[in-house]
């Protein structure tokens, strides 16, 4: 059956994050900017302000894209206060079949930045969502690369950035911007392509059913 998608909504998507000094939420309305640009209808959520609308929100989003600033090699103790309060909405499939995908900032160019995008990659997994890398391959990595380059430090779960700490919230790096910007636009299609197929077939249109089969 032929299905191009053209009466399917615009895919909602939710930006919840953590920043600690500014860089990372940067990142946020980056991702956010390349997300609108796809067409998707966003929200931007910091995490350590959160109400019962934003929540809502969350659970209402055709996919979330988990943000944090890396602190010692892994998410922010604010980040990790948000993830603990889903405890319940993990318990109950809230989330079951969301796409998801995430970004980081780090002070140095490693910074163990990988460990905090396979923390949220795992938290992802914990409410069964669909995570969706990068989608770029490594920049800056020949003697004719720049550091200017997409994907500038090489990563491919998630977009990872680096800002030096006495730098302001102005100041991150802008081929670290245009990755994350990339990784928004890229959450966007893939969450478009996903509500297709399930307007296409019926038995994708209830996935939370469908993808628990008895034994």
């Amino acid at each position: 059956m032929k299905h191009n998608g053209s009466d399917i909504a615009a895919p909602r998507l939710a930006i919840a994050y953590h920043s600690g000094f500014g860089h990372t939420a940067t990142l946020a309305r980056a991702v956010a900017a390349g997300a609108s640009e796809a067409g998707a209808d966003v929200t931007v959520i910091a995490v350590d302000e959160m109400g019962d609308t934003d929540w809502d929100t969350l659970d209402a989003a055709d996919g979330i894209l988990f943000g944090s600033a890396t602190y010692m090699g892994n998410v922010s103790a604010a980040f990790q206060a948000f993830a603990e309060q889903t405890g319940r909405r993990c318990v109950d499939g809230t989330w079951r079949d969301k796409i998801a995908a995430g970004f980081t900032n780090s002070g140095g160019k490693s910074g163990d930045k990988l460990n905090t995008l396979v923390s949220l990659s795992v938290f992802a997994a914990q409410h069964h969502m669909h995570w969706v890398n990068l989608g770029l391959g490594p920049g800056w990595n020949s003697s004719a690369a720049s550091e200017h380059d997409l994907n500038r430090l090489g990563f491919f779960l998630g977009a990872g950035a680096a800002t030096d700490v006495d730098a302001n919230s102005e100041e991150v790096h802008p081929a670290d911007v245009r990755t994350c910007r990339h990784l928004g636009w890229r959450v966007a299609h893939v969450t478009r392509q996903l509500n297709v197929g399930r307007a296409a077939s019926p038995a994708a249109s209830n996935p939370g059913a469908s993808s628990a089969p008895a034994h």
